[in-house]
């Protein structure tokens, strides 16, 4: 089924002590249970195990060259696309571990090594990145998918957005995807099921940080040390907008985030049929500065307002609010499905909403080729995303980032090939276009991704 396609998406590091913590509890917890012989043969008969799989990804990257923008700032004079022309480059090679004791409890680790399409600042960013590390007690259906009957469950760690969309049919991002749960956070998450087709979920978590990223595969050099030292950087900055960052440390001095959400579902017996409507929404005070790795802009209020206040956006004095409210609709019919995500948010007084959605389907196909005793060319998927960001304010005239009061649509185009059993080739090309005070512009990419896994 289509929905069993999962292309994990990227996520954030946190900080040293926080990521031992939270990959030993991960890890050892479950292992710990689990006798050796479990751990050499996978599963015993009492349902404990403990499975380990590696993913890699290589790809070609065409970022056109032909917009750039000049900016009032001192250190940033223009906005270029982060690295124009032709690559060929590997963005990440992927650990995940697994462990599972009975049915109550499971862990789950996520280690990105390279992870270049999620560092920001791209060149000065940390390479290494424990993307999920978390452990869960109890059963959490999926979305669209019904529960055998009531249930709960407690999740701890470092973990998806409930609201994410995790059966991702692109390697491309939306620009929803993107500005508001691209990246996991830390905390704690529950979820109660109402009975089969009624659910609540909640969450107390750190909060991603506000920073600012190109939409495209690059998020940029942003804050890098050459632009103090009044040297080219080494990548663009692109044409960024501002987005849920990485959680790289526990500490903050703004307050913990607080998520719910209610759902409402119902699916076929065989689950091939299938509609998830979820209302949601998080709430937290901003801080006065993050301090993001690689650079030396600070996250929150620091990157809308500038060192000292010296290129604010038009924030509402004293307020320190971050609130999101919004929508998320899942639906499958056989082998098509639809993903539609809509939210609305206010960040001190800045509100902009945004509009995502998806339409992905997979076709078997009729001739098979046997390779080595494998089949070879198994399916084809295409897919096409339409997402949209509006924000309600304008720039000020002072600022490194004005594309941030740009209104944005950007369509995201492709299919996916089923090669070998693990292996599989996407080929993509991207829309781009934002209203700038001179009229629309364009920052258009082709993207094509060999995905290996183990």
């Amino acid at each position: 089924m289509l929905r069993r396609i999962y292309t994990a998406p990227k996520s954030a590091p946190v900080g040293p002590p926080a990521a031992a913590l939270l990959l030993a509890a991960t890890l050892l917890v479950p292992a710990l249970l689990t006798p050796a012989a479990v751990l050499a043969a996978g599963q015993d008969d009492d349902g404990r195990s403990i499975r380990f799989g590696i993913e890699a990804k290589a790809h070609y990257r065409s970022s056109e060259k032909k917009e750039s923008f000049r900016v009032n700032f001192p250190t940033v004079r223009e906005l270029r696309p982060v690295d124009p022309g032709e690559h060929v480059e590997i963005s990440t090679v992927t650990l995940f571990v697994d462990a599972q004791w009975g049915e109550s409890v499971t862990a789950h680790a996520k280690i990105d090594i390279i992870d270049l399409y999620d560092r920001n600042p791209t060149s000065t960013h940390d390479e290494i990145d424990i993307d999920e590390a978390w452990i869960r007690f109890g059963q959490e259906t999926p979305p669209a998918l019904l529960p055998e009957s009531r249930g709960q469950y407690v999740k701890v760690g470092k973990m998806p957005k409930f609201e994410r969309q995790n059966d991702r049919h692109l390697e491309s991002y939306g620009l929803v995807s993107t500005a508001f749960n691209r990246m996991e956070d830390v905390g704690i998450e529950v979820g109660v099921d109402l009975g089969r087709h009624i659910y609540l979920k909640g969450s107390l978590t750190a909060g991603n940080p506000i920073f600012l990223r190109d939409v495209n595969a690059l998020a940029g050099d942003h804050g890098t040390p050459e632009l103090l030292e009044g040297l080219p950087p080494r990548l663009f900055s692109g044409t960024p907008i501002y987005y849920d960052a990485d959680v790289e440390s526990l500490d903050t001095d703004g307050d913990l985030e607080v998520g719910w959400g209610l759902g409402a579902r119902w699916s076929s017996v065989d689950g091939r049929y299938g509609v998830d409507f979820l209302a949601w929404g998080y709430a937290r005070d901003l801080a006065d500065t993050v301090p993001i790795d690689g650079s030396f802009y600070g996250g929150d209020l620091d990157i809308l307002q500038g060192p000292r206040n010296a290129f604010p956006f038009p924030i509402e004095p004293g307020n320190r609010d971050k609130e999101e409210i919004g929508a998320n609709l899942w639906l499958y019919l056989g082998e098509l499905s639809v993903f539609a995500q809509y939210v609305d948010q206010d960040v001190a007084g800045l509100e902009r909403t945004g509009l995502e959605v998806e339409l992905a389907y997979r076709v078997e196909l009729p001739l098979v080729w046997a390779i080595g005793g494998e089949q070879l060319f198994t399916y084809i998927a295409p897919a096409v995303r339409y997402s949209e960001l509006d924000p309600d304010f304008s720039p000020p005239p002072v600022t490194p980032s004005p594309s941030f009061g740009w209104a944005w649509e950007k369509i995201d185009g492709g299919l996916r090939l089923g090669v070998l059993e693990g292996i599989d080739v996407t080929a993509e090309y991207t829309w781009n276009e934002f209203i700038t005070a001179g009229g629309p512009r364009e920052n258009n990419e082709l993207l094509v991704t060999l995905r290996w896994r183990r």
